[in-house]
């Protein structure tokens, strides 16, 4: 009998929303930037009579034990509390915001009753509303936590809770949606935070522990193995809007909730983020996803120094190597890797002599058997930096260095943007000007300044009426459409302004967001 699943990316929240929750977290250690150290020991796989040892990357697999890894990690897990204000609610026309999604009913249910079947009251002011519970993971003493992007996406107010009871507002460092992670900070000292892990020591078969606060349970511990590595789910979720993925799938517990906790081994270190389920319902039913270390140190090392990820790439268009590539190709010498596609211009693969029918089959000697393999050990570099990219060519193997770029083409280093670059303020128009000019919606610039907007030759005055071909009303919508465009992992950074001037002079602009220092 064939199963259907579907992956679901961990709700921050539970069913009901207005329950109050404490964190979870984890006691001890410090967050290390170097090396740590793994443990490895001989254990009797056989039995007394057999004597037949094997050594393990960690602790031995019959140690089943879990007490000194839970104890050690449940007070450097936190509980975020997400808060939202509602756009509005509509009888019609669906347009309920956050809060009318179907989405976000079918995890937390509707925070409202019926009162999107009601008539909306004007001039009633709108207050925060909770929308979503998630955890994280405390990385610093001085109150730096990475959680997942999703749990922090659109909100307002972020209210984290210690394992203690200690209630915090934190503020964003930086997120990173393609990699489906964030860091924000609380002010507090002297936290309890979790030692990081390498997750590419991690076997098929050791056990791990998940760390989190799945449906506003706090400090909840479960316990599975890992199942697999560099698991790909992007073609199953979302339309594969994740760009960059090498999951370690695991049979530990996840929920809705868990969403940004830990994924600890035995040794109480730190060696995944929990962020997806592989599910029918929405709930736990056998495969839960965590973001390995490896990308998780880099992601978060960048969000701290630059506040916004270095994204180096190879400039390829990539795919697993399947048995009817291999024939179409005339490839023998290997079953597994990446196959090239296409090698685009002014990339540091084309520079590198990198074709199209390669076969890429090691980044730094380390096996790339499929494309999620190659994205995690590119996603540990940062432009500028040198990889050793092992190659089929004609059935014969080789190997170059090539030097990374950024997806802009070059090795600069990527600010991270903000609205103040723009350089202006934005402010509603009156109806009778829109009404004049022909127009049913708009925002008009004001106090134009040095910025992006002067440099692309916008004026004072300029009434805005769509933004990369959305409309836009208020400047509250320019600003959500300019964290959007930031927030994004495509490679060009524009926005692109159709509007009119109060004289009725029409005016197309294209203002480049992608600046470096």
């Amino acid at each position: 009998m064939k199963l259907s699943g579907k992956i679901i990316m961990l709700a921050a929240g539970t069913a009901v929303l207005s329950s109050a929750v404490t964190a979870v977290a984890m006691k001890r250690a410090l967050f290390n930037d170097g090396e740590v150290q793994s443990y490895s020991e001989l254990f009797d796989q056989g039995g007394a009579t057999s004597g037949h040892l094997t050594k393990v990357a960690q602790l031995p697999a019959n140690h089943s034990d879990f007490t000194t890894a839970a104890e050690s990690t449940i007070n450097g897990v936190v509980s975020i509390k997400s808060y939202a204000t509602p756009r509005g609610y509509s009888q019609n026309s669906g347009n309920g915001g956050f809060f009318g999604d179907p989405f976000f009913e079918y995890f937390f249910g509707n925070p409202g009753g019926n009162r999107r079947s009601q008539p909306r009251q004007e001039h009633q002011p709108r207050q925060q509303q909770p929308s979503g519970l998630g955890s994280g993971v405390i990385i610093s003493a001085d109150g730096y936590i990475v959680t997942n992007n999703h749990v922090i996406d659109e909100a307002d107010r972020l209210e984290v809770t210690l394992n203690d009871n200690r209630t915090f507002d934190a503020t964003v460092v930086g997120s990173d949606a393609s990699t489906d992670l964030a860091l924000i900070k609380i002010e507090a000292k002297d936290l309890p935070v979790i030692p990081m892990g390498d997750s590419e020591a991690l076997k098929v078969g050791e056990w791990v522990l998940a760390v989190g606060n799945p449906f506003g349970f706090t400090s909840t511990v479960t316990t599975g193995i890992v199942s697999a590595k560099g698991r790909s789910i992007g073609s199953q979720s979302h339309g594969g809007r994740m760009g960059i993925e090498s999951y370690i799938q695991t049979d530990a517990a996840v929920n809705p909730g868990n969403s940004g906790g830990a994924l600890v081994n035995l040794a109480g270190e730190l060696i995944g983020i929990n962020t997806a389920i592989y599910s029918q319902t929405g709930n736990y039913a056998g495969y839960s996803f965590a973001i390995p270390t490896t990308i998780v140190k880099k992601i978060v090392s960048d969000l701290r120094q630059f506040g916004t990820v270095q994204r180096a790439v190879l400039g390829i268009s990539i795919m697993d190597l399947s048995n009817e590539i291999a024939k179409e190709n005339n490839i023998t010498a290997v079953t597994k890797g990446v196959f090239v596609g296409d090698v685009s211009d002014r990339s540091s693969a084309k520079e590198a002599g990198l074709q199209k029918g390669d076969v890429i089959v090691k980044i730094n000697d380390i096996n790339t058997d499929n494309v999620a393999q190659l994205q995690e050990q590119v996603a540990k570099h940062r432009p500028g930096d040198k990889i050793k990219v092992t190659y089929i060519r004609d059935n014969n193997t080789k190997s170059v260095d090539v030097t990374l770029r950024n997806p802009q083409g070059n090795m600069q280093i990527t600010k991270a943007g903000d609205i103040t670059d723009l350089g202006c303020a934005f402010k509603k128009v009156d109806e009778s000007v829109l009404r004049q000019l022909g127009l049913s919606n708009g925002v008009q610039v004001a106090g134009l300044s040095d910025g992006r907007f002067r440099d692309s030759g916008v004026k004072n005055g300029f009434i805005i009426y769509s933004i990369n071909d959305s409309r836009v009303s208020s400047p509250e919508d320019v600003e959500k459409i300019h964290k959007a465009i930031m927030k994004g992992s495509g490679d060009e950074k524009v926005m692109i302004l159709r509007g009119v001037y109060p004289t009725g002079k029409r005016g197309i602009y294209a203002v480049d967001l992608s600046g470096t220092e």
